[in-house]
């Protein structure tokens, strides 16, 4: 049986490959995995059957036989360390792309939403107009020291490995910001990212569920 993931029955970007889910199946697709998908509702996410799986209530989750898991780093690590294409064959370039995958969702992440929660969640409190300067600030400071490591480099450390993925999943957070086209090694490097065509039939899979 093929593993089956989670997604949103309805997500919030409406199909912008925003949603968490993206990552699981463009990992899976990059690795040629065939796989099923289970659409739940908000409703659903926060019943007993889902928070068996995901004790957050939230998307997406990863069946494959008697296993399930949640985090999105936790699953895309888990395919890449079971099949080909996601992580190099020197154990020290396999390192370091898992590295890299700790970093695009500890370090890179956390102040981009942020930033997501100071304007749509925050965004009419009366403190609202002083601190979003200083998330910007925040966010601009990590992708500074993302764009010097990068450089004029295709991938973060030779090939495209799970730490690319997971990288340029969190970075397509900011392209309705702006902020990204500070940045234009980063903004190319992104682009690489979803010209893979394993991003694009990820992509489409994801907003066919939301356009039908």
């Amino acid at each position: 049986m093929p593993p089956i993931i989670t997604a949103f029955e309805r997500s919030p970007d409406g199909g912008k490959g925003l949603a968490r889910d993206t990552r699981v199946r463009w990992a899976l697709e990059e690795v040629g995995q065939p796989y099923e998908v289970r659409l739940v509702s908000f409703q659903a996410m926060k019943q007993s059957a889902h928070l068996a799986l995901h004790p957050f209530g939230q998307i997406p989750t990863f069946e494959d036989g008697d296993l399930g898991l949640f985090e999105t780093g936790s699953i895309v690590l888990y395919i890449a360390e079971r099949h080909a294409g996601l992580l190099p064959d020197d154990a020290n370039a396999r390192a370091r792309a898992i590295s890299w995958m700790f970093a695009a969702v500890n370090t890179v992440e956390p102040p981009i939403l942020e930033l997501v929660t100071a304007r749509i969640l925050e965004g009419d409190k009366p403190w609202s107009k002083e601190r979003l300067p200083l998330v910007m600030d925040r966010i601009r400071d990590r992708l500074r020291q993302l764009s010097s490591r990068l450089g004029d480099a295709d991938w973060l450390d030779g090939q495209f490995s799970a730490g690319d993925l997971m990288m340029v999943s969190v970075l397509l957070r900011l392209r309705a910001s702006g902020i990204l086209d500070e940045y234009p090694n980063l903004s190319a490097y992104v682009a690489r990212g979803e010209a893979r065509p394993a991003y694009q039939r990820a992509f489409a899979a994801q907003l066919a569920v939301n356009t039908r």
